[in-house]
């Protein structure tokens, strides 16, 4: 009866995890919202850069032009003069990402200077036609408003003129209405061409209405056939993600500069149609623009940047820019210059230039690869995957185990998230992610917190029952795989430890058995300690000897590597515990220590009523045999080959001598483990050289230069017991040399 209560828990954990899923999603949360747009974001990031068209290029005003041309604000000769230099090219479109708003100031002040002249002059000298006329051309050529109209009017190029609209009366000025129809006066090349309501309630669809436009002045505005506004919009995390395609204004609907760049550029107009429930389509000409209901245009990033080719403006004045690159071209023209440019929020950066915010929204009109977002069918698709993944789940998690339950459960989450971004990747379909993917975690953890409510007392029992003396990682295993109680092993690739204390029997009689069994307890619960920290297994203790292995039964990325470091720090703590026994007149205790990396059978040893969690095989006796070999050459710490090996170049290890261990046929090479290479000092490295030659020279049979640089080594460091003992061998080899088929191997004669 438990049982059958209990089972219908999982299925109630679904359904309202299904329930808050599909609640959440179509009532809407502000921190889900946002999180969402994050991961349109990532889905950028994820793709990478696309390579732009050919079509679009950027005149910009940068560090470069700044410092040839003067500090910005330009005078508008200047602009006049690049707008010829594009047009001399063979550039198609101009498109101007800057606003001509004011009368130009320098020009201003010149012009009324020498009008005022001419009138002195004329009322002085009376009329001298020849001197009038040189006047009036001064006075013209100082009017580099009418210079930048007239470079205007006469280019063969297209020229979009940017603006922009007062969306926010308390953010404008306050205009009287002549002043307000002139600047409408100066937009009319910006209105849609074409605009169709499908009936009289589609006539009351609410757009972006603009308080007021910041038109170009009149004698540059008139110049064009073209213009648009450059406002942007971002989402509610500060990024821009999309574009409104329309701006109401005064019952007319207005286009955006990149719209209408693009309307120059295939010499096509704009057209919008309006349903009752909210923009039905726009086009430019027979091109579809694909908009939602609200007029919003989705930007298809093509990556950082610098995506789109940049030339400074002052290379373009001089000529330092090659025709072919700007003929046939759209050619926007916008500030990039750091501290005079409005910088963007983007999903690739956080300093984006407008300008090539309107670069990306051409090139995706161009090109026809859009980014879509159709409400209904990412209701559709968010509704599927909800049902879906929730059934899946609610299904498999209760009938699986632990590991095989989060990899379904983790294959799901990342599969959509992987099947998100192939939709946005390849077809440019963006649907939502945060709310299925909620659902799939409010299932796998409400299902898991049930099952551990359900399992807690059995793991209880077992960690109770088990803790007091086996290692911890052994206890977690246990508990996760309760089928491993029994008897038999497996092959593991570990790396075995064993340490002993350096002439304990003696220490042992000089204590009394309370004083012998404090210190015990005291060295070894810091040295299993580190153990532990480590992640590897105690075996056993066996007096003053300490046995364990890393590797299993849990899994270690790099398991000599953790044994390694245990060893170091064992060893560092045991100076550090000498230091306090020594002023408490405790005896100071030495360990040496042992390891070797190979397959050993690892497993559940002994009988059904009593087993052993250990460690079988020549690995294990091969780590035994290097803890005594410490003994002969005066180190305190060895290792095989293999475990330096995998260790990594992280640690400093000294080879030190190829040797046949008591029992085997097979020689191994062994090596000192000296430490962490960052902290290492130049005279342990000196000595490690110095080592190094006169093992070079020993296998050799170059006695006498093994001894010189053995002896060199103890100069260093004379406490250092491997030169001490490659010295003596030395020696004796001198005065009884080795068999003529000696290969360097010193053959072990005992354990």
């Amino acid at each position: 009866m438990k049982k059958k209560k209990y089972a219908i828990r999982p299925a109630a954990i679904t359904i309202l995890a299904v329930i808050i899923g599909i609640g959440a999603r179509f009532f809407g949360f502000s921190f889900f919202d946002v999180m969402e747009l994050k991961t349109i974001d990532f889905r950028f990031l994820s793709r990478g850069q696309l390579q732009p068209g050919p079509e679009i290029v950027l005149a910009t005003v940068d560090e470069k032009s700044i410092a040839k041309e003067g500090k910005w604000v330009w005078p508008r000769s200047k602009i006049a003069e690049l707008t010829r230099k594009l047009d001399a090219a063979g550039a198609r479109v101009i498109a101007f990402d800057i606003g001509f708003l004011e009368p130009d100031l320098s020009s201003l002040w010149m012009h009324s200077t020498l009008e005022r002249i001419l009138e002195n002059v004329q009322a002085r000298i009376g009329e001298d036609d020849q001197l009038m006329e040189d006047l009036e051309k001064m006075v013209q050529s100082v009017d580099y408003d009418r210079q930048l109209a007239q470079a205007i009017r006469d280019s063969n190029a297209a020229v979009v003129l940017g603006y922009f609209f007062q969306m926010n009366r308390e953010d404008g000025i306050l205009l009287n209405e002549s002043e307000i129809g002139q600047h409408q006066q100066n937009i009319t090349t910006s209105r849609y061409a074409y605009e169709q309501y499908t009936s009289k309630e589609a006539q009351q669809v609410p757009f972006n209405r603009a308080y007021y436009p910041q038109s170009n002045i009149p004698i540059v505005a008139s110049a064009a056939q073209y213009s648009g506004y450059f406002n942007m919009f971002s989402d509610r995390d500060g990024s821009v993600r999309a574009i409104a395609a329309i701006i109401e204004f005064n019952e007319a609907l207005y286009a955006p500069l990149a719209l209408m760049t693009v309307s120059a550029y295939l010499n096509a107009p704009l057209s919008v149609t309006v349903a009752e429930y909210g923009v039905d389509s726009v086009s430019i000409g027979d091109l579809p623009v694909p908009v939602d209901e609200f007029g919003e245009f989705l930007i298809n990033y093509r990556g950082y940047e610098k995506t789109f080719p940049h030339f400074s403006i002052t290379d373009i004045l001089h000529d330092d820019v090659p025709r072919e690159q700007l003929k046939d071209k759209i050619v926007l023209v916008g500030a990039t210059a750091v501290g005079i440019y409005d910088l963007r929020v983007t999903p690739f950066s956080n300093n984006f230039p407008g300008l090539e915010i309107h670069a990306n929204i051409v090139d995706n009109l161009l090109a026809g690869d859009y980014l879509y977002q159709s409400a209904w069918i990412i209701a559709l698709v968010d509704m599927l995957a909800i049902l879906l993944s929730g059934l899946i789940l609610g299904i498999a998690l209760p009938r699986t185990g632990a590991v095989s339950g989060s990899l379904i459960a983790l294959t799901l989450f990342v599969g959509y998230i992987f099947f998100a971004q192939y939709l946005f990747s390849v077809y440019g379909l963006i649907v939502n992610m945060v709310y299925p993917l909620m659902v799939m975690g409010i299932i796998y953890i409400g299902i898991t917190l049930y099952r551990y409510v359900v399992e807690s007392s059995q793991k209880r029992f077992i960690r109770n029952a088990f803790s007091t003396y086996l290692a911890p990682s052994v206890v977690e295993y246990i508990i996760d795989r309760p089928e491993k109680l029994v008897l038999g092993g497996e092959e593991r690739l570990i790396t075995a430890f064993f340490s002993d204390v350096q002439g304990f029997t003696g220490i042992a009689e000089r204590l009394s058995p309370s004083e012998l069994v404090e210190l015990l307890n005291e060295f070894l619960t810091d040295m299993a300690d580190i153990i532990f920290a480590r992640k590897g297994t105690v075996d056993k203790f066996e007096g003053d000897a300490i046995i364990a292995f890393f590797g299993a039964p849990n899994e270690l990325e790099s398991q000599a590597l953790s044994a390694c470091l245990a060893a170091i720090e064992m060893q560092k703590r045991l100076e550090e515990m000498r230091n306090v026994w020594k002023e408490k007149g405790k005896p100071q205790l030495q360990m040496r220590i042992g390891l070797h990396t190979g397959l050993a059978v690892v497993g559940n040893m002994g009988s059904k009523n009593r087993m052993d969690y250990t460690m079988m095989g020549d690995t294990v006796n091969t780590a035994a045999r290097l803890e005594n070999v410490n003994k002969i050459y005066g180190t305190y710490t060895l290792i095989g080959e293999q475990t330096r090996k995998e260790a990594g170049e992280d640690l400093v290890s000294r080879e030190i001598d190829t040797i046949q261990v008591f029992g085997k046929a097979e020689s191994i090479r062994i090596y000192e483990l000296i430490g962490i290479a960052s902290e290492i000092d130049d005279t342990k490295a000196r000595l490690l050289d110095q080592y190094a030659q006169g093992l070079a020279a020993y296998r050799n049979g170059d006695w006498n230069t093994a001894i010189d640089a053995f002896e060199y080594g103890l100069a260093l460091q004379p406490q250092d017991g491997p030169s001490r003992v490659m010295v003596q061998r030395c020696q004796t080899y001198k005065s009884q040399p080795p068999d003529p088929d000696w290969n360097g191997t010193y053959i072990m004669v005992s354990k």
